[in-house]
């Protein structure tokens, strides 16, 4: 690690490894089928089954791999932002609920529509650059403050107040215990439902990658003289990075989350094209484009004000048990099975013209 640190320095090499953990993860969503969105229509409509098994494989890996690693002081995460830094509880609420609706209204979270992109989805393609365009106004344009006033209205303090696993005096140890023990359920309930054998590996893929996110950047980060923020597997602030760089400056600052962002490209399009699954889709009369950027938009704003999108604050974030980001996976569930329910409402009353 020193001599590669050495030969090409940090943000080369965080770039590097960005980019080989978005292949990893591309391919292995793409293989999966996995998508929260998918998870929590099965639910919503009552049946527990293929989906479900497949998001649950993946979260409960991710949360068993981390916590195996802190266990083995592979990895520790105290300086990790969602644990470290002053989060706002409010915003998890806000603006979880806001990305549960969006991810339904626009049939993907930001990691699906990234994924979908790469086979040929342009339905995807615009989703994705609306929901990127507003999560940068969010952040630093006219939506700033408003995403600030509303983080504002309950925050909790960084270190083992946001620290799930501190709070309720469990160690690393026995939560990996407890995730492996989910995970075999996990695995049980796939098999039960049917699910291809090449999907629950590609799922339990999905769940490593993000724990492997984690590992590498702790591992260059402690080998580095510099200051390196360890971090994982995200999408709506690697994307507006990305996007912004790519608009405004002739260079890229490289690091972890810019090689991130086209790995998980080429890894979705490489595991379609190999399957026969690259193909265009447009919008048509049973994909009405207004729904998808509603949903873009809710997304763009919601993932900025919770603190990450679905994998950004629900699998990384919740594999170190960061408060905010429970709370904040647990109001994009409530927020996209409540949508659901009230579009299938909708759909049953509307009358016949």
């Amino acid at each position: 690690m020193e001599y590669l640190l050495e030969t090409h320095g940090e943000p080369v090499l965080l770039f590097a490894f960005g980019g080989l953990i978005g292949l990893i993860f591309g391919a292995a969503a793409y293989r999966s089928e996995f998508c929260l969105r998918a998870a929590t229509v099965e639910v919503a409509d009552g049946h527990f089954s293929k989906r479900l098994s497949i998001w649950l494989i993946a979260f409960c890996a991710a949360v068993f791999a981390v916590q195996s690693a802190i266990a083995m002081e592979w990895l520790a995460v105290n300086d990790a932002r969602q644990i470290a830094n002053i989060g706002s509880i409010s915003g998890a609420i806000i603006g979880g609920l806001m990305f549960g609706a969006g991810m339904v209204l626009a049939r993907g979270c930001a990691s699906r529509l990234l994924v979908l992109s790469a086979t040929g989805n342009l339905r995807a393609i615009i989703t994705g650059l609306v929901l990127t365009i507003v999560a940068q106004v969010s952040l630093t344009g006219a939506l700033s403050q408003t995403r600030i006033n509303l983080s504002g209205l309950w925050s909790v303090q960084g270190g083992a107040t946001r620290d799930i696993l501190a709070i309720i005096g469990l160690n690393a140890t026995s939560t990996a215990l407890i995730a492996a023990a989910c995970l075999i359920a996990s695995l049980a309930f796939a098999i039960h439902t049917r699910v291809d054998r090449i999907k629950i590996i590609a799922a339990g893929i999905v769940g490593l990658a993000v724990a492997g996110g984690w590992i590498g950047t702790y591992q260059i980060a402690q080998a580095s003289f510099d200051v390196v923020p360890i971090s994982s597997i995200t999408f709506t602030g690697p994307s507006t990075d990305t996007l912004m760089a790519l608009v405004t400056s002739p260079q890229i600052a490289l690091d972890f989350g810019v090689g991130l962002v086209p790995g998980v490209a080429i890894g979705a399009a490489i595991a379609a094209m190999l399957t026969g699954g690259f193909h265009i889709q447009r919008f048509g009369p049973d994909t009405p484009m207004e729904r998808y950027l509603i949903g873009a938009c809710l997304m763009g704003f919601g993932s900025m004000l919770a603190g990450g999108c679905a994998v950004g604050a629900g699998m990384s974030g919740g594999a170190i048990f960061s408060l905010t980001a429970w709370i904040a996976i647990a109001c994009m569930w409530i927020g996209a099975m409540t949508t659901h329910r009230l579009l299938n409402t909708s759909m049953i009353t509307q009358p016949a013209s």
